[in-house]
């Protein structure tokens, strides 16, 4: 899951700075405790040294190493008692003075090996919905906060099914898209219908919940992603042109991309063949993608190349969007 570069760096560092602070909380108590009992310093310092002791005995050659470790041992024991009951005079329990760190899978490294351990994971959710809520409003848009309410029960003209009936299955495809992500029998969804109907909602309902368990989410609209296409071909070693590069990437290689407004974009030939770059290179990596638009699947295939169209067709399950603007209703309920 390649998380972005810069969501990485801000996960990294909030654990680096969690960890330093940690460090300097114990030395602080540390210092309170020397200060209120200062053989417990000659005591850490003595320990310390049977621990370099322990080491050199279990090295040494000649005589009697397995008794030189012994006597180590007993005398670092020794130690641990009198500091556990001299910690205990002061209230504190044996561990007290002791560097803990909050992860012990890694110790705060934030890797366990090559892989990323499960707490920097969680900072890297947490740093990519940050990142999330500068496009989308994250902050009250959730499964839990759908509204089904605002959507007719009156059959749709020629739709066979009233609104509400029909975002009930399509809010139970996109929450079983969401939580079983990875796992769910549909890797693409093609969000079609008007504005004002909650494709955008849904949309990042499905970026919260995929990203806060644990996945690499990136979402854009349409119109952005194709200049940042553009900015790396045409710019190329420039500073800008760099920065495109990095953002292609991220839109070819994340484990989500929710690609909102398909359509509003200017067509032309760039565009179609960025667009087909786009989904052919994710749908033979086999990465998920949502893609959400005012056009209908027959619109599509009039307004992009055949081998584009064919493959939204084919390889993504299309969720129709139909009723009334809900803004409106929403706003003539206020």
């Amino acid at each position: 899951m390649p998380y972005d570069a810069n969501v990485l760096r801000r996960a990294v560092q909030r654990l680096e700075d969690a960890s330093r602070s940690r460090r300097e909380e114990a030395e602080r108590r540390r210092r309170a405790a020397y200060a209120r009992e200062p053989r417990l310093e000659q005591l850490d310092r003595r320990i310390q040294g049977t621990m370099a002791g322990l080491v050199a005995a279990t090295l040494r050659r000649g005589g009697d190493a397995a008794a030189a470790v012994r006597a180590v041992r007993e005398e670092n024991q020794d130690l641990q008692r009198e500091r556990a009951v001299l910690l205990g005079g002061l209230g504190l329990p044996p561990d007290a003075l002791d560097d803990r760190p909050a992860c012990p899978l890694c110790r705060d490294t934030g890797w366990q090996g090559a892989a990323m351990c499960r707490c920097l994971k969680e900072l890297c959710a947490q740093e990519q919905i940050r990142e999330l809520s500068k496009l989308l409003d994250l902050g009250e848009q959730s499964f839990d906060t759908f509204r089904m309410d605002f959507y007719s029960q009156t059959t749709y003209p020629g739709r066979g099914n009233s609104p509400r009936g029909n975002m009930e299955l399509v809010y139970d495809v996109c929450l079983n898209y969401a939580t079983k992500f990875g796992r769910f029998a549909l890797k693409n969804l093609f969000l079609s219908g008007a504005p004002g109907l909650g494709k955008t909602f849904l949309s990042a309902c499905i970026a919260r919940t995929v990203s806060e368990n644990g996945f690499s989410v990136v979402y854009d609209t349409a119109g952005n992603i194709f200049a940042q296409f553009e900015a790396r071909k045409f710019l190329r070693d420039s500073p800008d042109g760099l920065d495109a590069r990095d953002e292609t990437r991220r839109y070819l290689n994340c484990d989500l991309l929710i690609l909102d407004d398909l359509g509003s974009e200017l067509t032309t030939q760039f565009t179609q063949s960025a667009l087909y770059e786009l989904v052919n290179t994710r749908l033979v990596g086999g990465r998920h993608t949502v893609i959400s638009s005012n056009l209908s699947m027959e619109e599509v295939a009039q307004r992009y190349a055949p081998q584009i169209a064919s493959r939204l067709d084919g390889e993504y399950h299309i969720l129709h969007f139909f009723g009334d603007d809900i803004r409106l209703a929403r706003k003539n309920r206020l």
